[in-house]
């Protein structure tokens, strides 16, 4: 991979004069060390990936990347992520393309940390694009039961979509309407996450040029919108739940200001859970802005600093709601469609030779004409809000012959026995190309034409087709093209 500079680079980043002059220093009274501060918005921030932990092990990730040249660094306060070389793009490189990790900037990943997670609970990430903490919940979960990811705007869930295909999750809808709006019909759950879309001033690192476009008044705009997304989800919150307040910012009318305010019109039903990261250097959340005094245990969130982590900036308060409230009955479940998976996945399964029981925990079902969508045969989706989708895009039926999609290659690639293929690295470079190139002499062999399974490095990568004139045609889908050169 030819090295490009990071959205980080030196030439864009701003220097300590220039965040001195800009609305951040509005922070000055509540830093221990201004000038630290400073300095770290001056320097590009490490990419941070975490290992998808049903595929592989972070110490195999490790050795992987080490044999790729990049050497990465573990975070002791952060359990399964990786912190990379600055000038690493995480997404142009192959084992990404193959869902074997996802880059999510560190702080990012401490909030589904935080809902305290156990499979069997019913979730919902009332803020969810691009799916990062999506993703971190589902797989905590188990990749089984309901997870509800909603977003307010439609392109939003489409990106949220591709990238928990390409993770391999089964167990969440996506849904797209405004979550201050929830619908009670959508009934009550164990824990919701609210990563509030806030003014952002904790990404500077990875986004120099919004230091020029920081506006004074955003956070007072923001912060009705936020306290009613906080409220919605107390309301949707079972009694003895936990939710999770987040953003990626510093102003205290989004944070501290935002959850008292809430906490208020709400008094006795919710209480603030300390928040215990060994390793992770934090800061209690404020007690007092601009002349306000703030409850004394809005004290227990938790402040992260750039300067103090060598991260991104963040806040987090860990709310959980009073055992003896009332509760709501179960909501309605969404009609799904089951038809004619019976039909299909047996014949996938006899063509790669899976075994017999591989989908025994999972479940087919068409949403659309294309074909059918697989997610967890626990799954339960409300009727309302309609889901966008439920599992992942699975088997295309509206081709002949009719084929897996990638997402369904990754997902099943490693248990099949029948038409799977090892790709050497210059193939596997071609073949993430979209081109078509020649099979070795023992692949041919080995392989009658027709669709196959192809694995780089015991990864599976996706489909392509061994064409009788002995030529395999990449099936990579372009919108998954990324990784360009095979990088």
């Amino acid at each position: 991979m030819n090295p490009r500079a990071s959205r980080g680079s030196a030439a864009s980043l701003p220097t300590p004069q220039q965040v001195a002059a800009s609305p951040l220093g509005r922070y000055r009274d509540l830093l221990d060390d201004w000038d630290a501060f400073a300095a770290a918005l001056c320097r590009p921030l490490a990419p941070c990936i975490w290992a998808n932990p049903s595929r592989i092990a972070v110490a195999d990730l490790i050795e992987l990347l080490a044999a790729e040249g990049i050497a990465a660094v573990t975070i002791p306060w952060l359990p399964g992520a990786l912190r990379l070389p600055v000038e690493t793009r995480a997404g142009q490189h192959w084992w990404y393309c193959a869902g074997l990790a996802h880059a999510q900037e560190e702080v990012s990943q401490l909030p589904a940390l935080l809902l305290d997670l156990v499979p069997g609970q019913r979730v919902l990430d009332l803020c969810a694009a691009p799916g990062g903490k999506t993703a971190q919940i589902a797989l905590a979960l188990g990749n089984r039961g309901t997870l509800i990811a909603n977003d307010i705007a439609a392109a939003r869930i489409k990106a949220l979509q591709g990238n928990l295909d390409r993770l391999g999750i089964l167990n969440c809808s996506t849904t797209c309407t405004d979550g201050a709006n929830w619908p009670a019909a959508a009934g009550q759950f164990d824990r919701i996450l609210v990563d509030a879309p806030c003014s952002s001033e904790g990404t500077l690192r990875r986004s120099p040029p919004l230091l020029e476009r920081l506006d004074p008044g955003s956070p007072a705009r923001l912060a009705p919108r936020q306290r009613a997304l906080l409220r919605k989800a107390v309301q949707r919150l079972k009694p003895g739940g936990r939710l999770v307040y987040s953003t990626c910012t510093f102003a205290p009318e989004e944070n501290e200001c935002t959850v008292a305010a809430v906490m208020a019109e709400y008094p006795g039903q919710l209480r603030l859970v300390p928040i215990a990261l060994p390793g992770l250097i934090g800061t209690p959340g404020i007690t007092h802005w601009e002349g306000r005094d703030l409850p004394a245990e809005l004290a227990l969130a938790l402040r992260i600093w750039p300067h103090h982590n060598d991260s991104g900036g963040f806040f987090i308060a860990v709310l959980e709601k009073d055992a003896r409230t009332a509760a709501e009955p179960d909501p309605l479940p969404a009609p799904l469609d089951p038809s004619d998976g019976a039909d299909w996945l047996p014949d996938l399964s006899d063509h790669y030779g899976l075994p017999t029981d591989w989908f025994r925990h999972l479940r087919a079902h068409r949403q659309t004409r294309r074909g059918l969508h697989l997610m967890a045969a626990d799954h339960c989706p409300p009727a309302l809000p309609r889901a966008e989708g439920s599992g992942l895009f699975f088997h295309r039926t509206n081709v002949r012959p009719p084929k897996p999609t990638t997402s369904a290659a990754l997902l099943f690639g490693p248990a099949a026995t029948r038409f799977h293929l090892a790709l050497t690295q210059d193939q596997r470079e071609r073949y993430l190309r979209r081109e078509q190139f020649d099979p070795t002499p023992a692949q041919a062999a080995a392989n009658p034409p027709g669709q196959v399974v192809v694995s780089y490095r015991g990864a599976v990568l996706g489909v392509a087709i061994l064409h009788r004139s002995g030529i395999i045609e990449s099936l990579f889908p372009s919108r998954w093209s990324g990784c360009t050169g095979g990088s």
